[in-house]
């Protein structure tokens, strides 16, 4: 009942955040564009992931040796690269947001957003494909295969998450540093559009934060795991992945705290007005 629950909560969050970005004409720019494609990749972690695991664990299925257990692993780590590539990406625009402002409209266009977005879905549904045919290898040859290590434990994790992670700390770094010195520079006239970028730029730190709180552990764990003997049990591995999968849920929870139009927005849909006028033209505050 209770993972039901979480499932439940992610699904209804997520959609929240999808049709309040839809609906209201004034949300539609890259930055929400980019969370709008990061809550794509949460709704269907509550729809299709958080069944087949909870299914899972009270099957108690054993790891790297049912189709299913492979199936839910590869959509596991296809989703979760899909998460993170959309926090690089939403991180890109907050650099040139904050450390380019003069040319932040320019260098991230729609366009621009669009294949941002394109290439991240295309990478997570490639690095997907690589981990199921690796681990479907695994039945051809005893204990474990090579090829499902270097996938699995080393290359996957390597892809879609330390190396992404790496960047993305790296970037939120060099906008620190920037806003630190505009902090000490800037003019009374540009004090209002600084305090925005500075808000957006830490509701998504703060988006990144989490998932690393939820995420590092898991892949940690299964980075150790082909040098662990099997003295990892599966118990541990199956509480980790239900941590990684509660990142789903707390991302609108996030956005609902930091944003006060989310909020706003969050109200009018849920209250049903959207159903009663024509809201979409409305400034939310």
């Amino acid at each position: 009942m209770f993972l039901a629950l979480l499932s439940v909560v992610t699904i209804f969050g997520n959609l929240l955040v999808i049709i309040t970005i839809l609906y209201f004409k004034h949300l539609k720019n890259s930055t929400n564009y980019l969370i709008l494609s990061l809550a794509m990749a949460d709704l269907l972690v509550g729809l299709i992931v958080f069944p087949i695991s909870m299914a899972f664990s009270l099957s108690s299925c054993s790891y790297h040796e049912d189709l299913f257990c492979k199936i839910r692993s590869s959509l596991d780590i296809s989703l979760s690269t899909c998460s993170i590539l959309n926090l690089c990406c939403i991180s890109i625009d907050r650099y040139y947001a904050v450390c380019h402002p003069l040319t932040y409209r320019v260098k991230m266009n729609h366009c621009v957003v669009v294949l941002m977005i394109m290439i991240t879905w295309g990478v997570s549904a490639l690095i997907a494909i690589g981990v199921l045919i690796a681990g479907l290898q695994n039945g051809k040859c005893q204990d474990w295969c090579l090829i499902e290590v270097l996938m699995e434990n080393t290359i996957g994790p390597i892809l879609s998450f330390y190396l992404p992670v790496i960047i993305i700390l790296c970037i939120y770094l060099k906008i620190l540093l920037v806003a630190l010195r505009h902090a000490r520079s800037i003019h009374c006239s540009l004090k209002v559009v600084s305090k925005t970028e500075r808000k957006a730029t830490k509701t998504l730190a703060s988006v990144l934060g989490v998932f690393l709180i939820c995420w590092t552990p898991f892949f940690v764990c299964i980075t150790y795991l082909p040098f662990s003997s099997g003295l990892v049990p599966d118990s541990v591995i199956e509480t980790l992945n239900w941590l990684t999968l509660s990142n789903s849920m707390l991302n609108p929870f996030i956005y609902a705290f930091f944003y006060r139009w989310f909020r706003a927005g969050f109200r009018i849909i849920i209250s049903g007005k959207i159903f009663l006028g024509d809201y979409t033209n409305s400034v939310l505050v």
